[in-house]
Protein backbone atom coordinates (compact mmCIF):
# COMPACT_ATOMS: atom_id res chain seq x y z
CA UNK A 1 0.00 0.00 0.00
CA UNK A 2 1.21 3.45 -0.44
CA UNK A 3 3.06 5.29 2.30
CA UNK A 4 0.72 7.87 1.80
CA UNK A 5 -2.61 5.78 1.83
CA UNK A 6 -1.50 4.03 4.56
CA UNK A 7 -0.86 6.82 6.81
CA UNK A 8 -4.09 8.64 5.93
CA UNK A 9 -6.25 5.19 6.53
CA UNK A 10 -4.62 4.34 9.94
CA UNK A 11 -3.57 7.92 11.08
CA UNK A 12 -7.31 9.04 10.99
CA UNK A 13 -8.95 9.07 14.35
CA UNK A 14 -12.02 9.84 15.57
CA UNK A 15 -12.06 13.32 17.92
CA UNK A 16 -15.26 14.21 20.03
CA UNK A 17 -16.89 17.30 18.58
CA UNK A 18 -16.24 18.83 22.12
CA UNK A 19 -12.50 18.54 20.98
CA UNK A 20 -13.10 20.69 17.61
CA UNK A 21 -12.64 23.96 17.11
CA UNK A 22 -11.47 27.28 14.56
CA UNK A 23 -10.31 27.48 12.30
CA UNK A 24 -12.18 25.31 10.29
CA UNK A 25 -11.95 24.18 6.69
CA UNK A 26 -12.13 27.37 4.42
CA UNK A 27 -14.66 27.09 1.54
CA UNK A 28 -11.89 25.57 -1.22
CA UNK A 29 -11.07 22.85 1.51
CA UNK A 30 -14.74 22.48 2.19
CA UNK A 31 -15.97 22.04 -1.11
CA UNK A 32 -12.53 19.61 -1.44
CA UNK A 33 -13.47 17.67 1.38
CA UNK A 34 -17.35 17.39 0.44
CA UNK A 35 -16.44 16.28 -3.30
CA UNK A 36 -14.37 13.62 -1.88
CA UNK A 37 -18.17 11.82 -1.27
CA UNK A 38 -18.89 11.31 -4.80
CA UNK A 39 -16.40 8.93 -4.72
CA UNK A 40 -17.94 6.39 -3.26
CA UNK A 41 -19.38 3.05 -4.72
CA UNK A 42 -22.39 3.73 -5.86
CA UNK A 43 -24.50 1.11 -7.23
CA UNK A 44 -27.53 2.00 -10.03
CA UNK A 45 -25.48 5.18 -10.08
CA UNK A 46 -28.42 6.38 -7.25
CA UNK A 47 -26.60 9.03 -5.07
CA UNK A 48 -28.84 7.37 -2.43
CA UNK A 49 -27.28 9.97 0.21
CA UNK A 50 -27.15 13.90 0.72
CA UNK A 51 -25.33 15.96 3.71
CA UNK A 52 -26.80 19.00 5.18
CA UNK A 53 -24.43 21.84 6.51
CA UNK A 54 -26.20 23.33 9.25
CA UNK A 55 -24.76 26.72 9.08
CA UNK A 56 -24.12 29.11 12.28
CA UNK A 57 -27.33 30.50 11.92
CA UNK A 58 -28.89 27.65 12.14
CA UNK A 59 -27.14 26.21 15.34
CA UNK A 60 -29.77 27.19 17.56
CA UNK A 61 -32.78 26.11 15.87
CA UNK A 62 -30.53 22.57 16.15
CA UNK A 63 -29.94 23.00 19.77
CA UNK A 64 -33.67 23.81 20.63
CA UNK A 65 -34.43 20.50 19.00
CA UNK A 66 -31.79 18.50 21.25
CA UNK A 67 -33.07 20.76 24.36
CA UNK A 68 -36.62 19.20 23.26
CA UNK A 69 -35.93 15.76 22.69
CA UNK A 70 -34.01 15.93 25.82
CA UNK A 71 -36.91 17.08 27.57
CA UNK A 72 -39.56 14.55 25.66
CA UNK A 73 -37.25 12.01 27.01
CA UNK A 74 -36.65 13.35 30.67
CA UNK A 75 -39.47 15.93 31.69
CA UNK A 76 -36.71 15.62 35.07
CA UNK A 77 -33.81 16.27 33.12
CA UNK A 78 -31.70 19.20 35.18
CA UNK A 79 -31.07 22.57 33.42
CA UNK A 80 -27.19 21.66 33.13
CA UNK A 81 -28.10 18.47 31.22
CA UNK A 82 -30.69 20.67 28.62
CA UNK A 83 -28.20 23.19 28.28
CA UNK A 84 -25.51 20.52 27.85
CA UNK A 85 -28.40 18.91 24.99
CA UNK A 86 -28.46 22.56 23.15
CA UNK A 87 -25.03 23.39 22.96
CA UNK A 88 -23.98 20.12 21.26
CA UNK A 89 -25.13 22.43 18.41
CA UNK A 90 -22.49 24.61 19.17
CA UNK A 91 -19.78 22.17 18.84
CA UNK A 92 -17.16 22.00 15.68
CA UNK A 93 -16.41 24.84 13.14
CA UNK A 94 -18.21 22.47 10.19
CA UNK A 95 -21.53 20.36 11.35
CA UNK A 96 -23.16 18.36 8.31
CA UNK A 97 -25.85 15.81 8.85
CA UNK A 98 -25.65 12.59 6.70
CA UNK A 99 -29.01 11.37 5.21
CA UNK A 100 -29.79 8.52 3.48
CA UNK A 101 -32.13 8.34 0.59
CA UNK A 102 -33.71 5.05 0.40
CA UNK A 103 -36.03 5.85 -2.86
CA UNK A 104 -35.81 3.32 -5.33
CA UNK A 105 -38.74 3.10 -7.78
CA UNK A 106 -37.40 0.06 -9.28
CA UNK A 107 -36.80 -1.79 -5.77
CA UNK A 108 -33.61 -2.71 -7.56
CA UNK A 109 -30.98 -1.87 -4.72
CA UNK A 110 -31.31 -3.01 -1.33
CA UNK A 111 -31.25 -0.58 1.77
CA UNK A 112 -28.45 -1.94 2.63
CA UNK A 113 -26.21 -1.34 0.09
CA UNK A 114 -27.60 2.45 0.34
CA UNK A 115 -26.29 2.57 3.47
CA UNK A 116 -22.64 1.14 2.59
CA UNK A 117 -22.44 3.74 0.06
CA UNK A 118 -23.61 6.67 2.46
CA UNK A 119 -20.63 4.71 4.82
CA UNK A 120 -18.19 5.11 2.06
CA UNK A 121 -19.32 9.10 1.21
CA UNK A 122 -19.02 9.31 5.25
CA UNK A 123 -14.92 7.66 5.41
CA UNK A 124 -14.16 9.88 1.91
CA UNK A 125 -15.37 13.29 4.13
CA UNK A 126 -13.34 11.92 7.29
CA UNK A 127 -9.76 11.17 5.48
CA UNK A 128 -10.19 14.13 3.17
CA UNK A 129 -10.84 16.14 6.36
CA UNK A 130 -7.95 14.74 7.91
CA UNK A 131 -5.23 14.49 4.67
CA UNK A 132 -5.95 18.80 5.06
CA UNK A 133 -5.18 18.61 8.77
CA UNK A 134 -8.56 18.53 10.37
CA UNK A 135 -9.81 16.32 12.98
CA UNK A 136 -13.31 14.50 12.47
CA UNK A 137 -16.04 12.83 14.47
CA UNK A 138 -19.66 11.07 14.08
CA UNK A 139 -22.23 11.74 16.59
CA UNK A 140 -25.57 10.44 17.04
CA UNK A 141 -27.45 9.36 19.49
CA UNK A 142 -31.61 9.26 20.18
CA UNK A 143 -32.60 13.02 19.67
CA UNK A 144 -31.18 12.08 16.15
CA UNK A 145 -34.39 9.53 15.26
CA UNK A 146 -36.65 11.88 16.64
CA UNK A 147 -39.40 13.37 14.16
CA UNK A 148 -38.62 17.14 16.22
CA UNK A 149 -34.91 16.52 14.03
CA UNK A 150 -37.21 14.86 10.79
CA UNK A 151 -39.51 17.91 10.65
CA UNK A 152 -36.77 20.61 11.32
CA UNK A 153 -34.96 19.37 8.22
CA UNK A 154 -37.55 18.52 6.19
CA UNK A 155 -36.82 14.59 5.64
CA UNK A 156 -39.16 12.82 3.22
CA UNK A 157 -40.54 9.27 4.18
CA UNK A 158 -37.84 7.78 2.08
CA UNK A 159 -34.85 9.20 4.15
CA UNK A 160 -33.05 8.73 7.38
CA UNK A 161 -30.66 10.87 9.37
CA UNK A 162 -27.75 8.86 10.14
CA UNK A 163 -25.19 10.75 11.67
CA UNK A 164 -24.08 14.09 12.39
CA UNK A 165 -20.37 14.95 10.74
CA UNK A 166 -18.15 17.31 12.90
CA UNK A 167 -14.60 18.79 11.55
CA UNK A 168 -12.37 21.49 12.71
CA UNK A 169 -8.93 21.64 14.27
CA UNK A 170 -8.41 19.24 17.13
CA UNK A 171 -8.21 21.41 20.17
CA UNK A 172 -7.16 18.58 22.59
CA UNK A 173 -6.33 15.44 21.85
CA UNK A 174 -6.66 11.62 23.28
CA UNK A 175 -4.50 9.12 22.89
CA UNK A 176 -5.43 7.45 19.74
CA UNK A 177 -7.56 4.10 20.04
CA UNK A 178 -6.35 0.99 20.13
CA UNK A 179 -7.11 -0.74 16.77
CA UNK A 180 -7.91 -4.76 16.20
CA UNK A 181 -5.80 -7.13 15.19
CA UNK A 182 -6.71 -9.17 11.90
CA UNK A 183 -7.39 -11.96 13.67
CA UNK A 184 -9.95 -9.95 15.47
CA UNK A 185 -11.87 -9.03 12.39
CA UNK A 186 -10.88 -11.50 9.63
CA UNK A 187 -11.17 -15.73 9.14
CA UNK A 188 -10.74 -17.70 6.03
CA UNK A 189 -13.83 -20.02 5.39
Amino acid sequence: MDDFAEKLIHGRVHVSPKRLGSPGPDEKQKQQILLAANAAPDHGRMMPWRFIEISEGSRSALGEVFYQCLLDRDPSATLIQLQEAREKALRGPLLLLAILSFADEANEISKDEKLISLGCAVQNILLSAYALGFGSGLSSGKALQSKRMRDLFQLNDQEDPICFITIGTVTKSKPGRIRPSLSDYHSIF
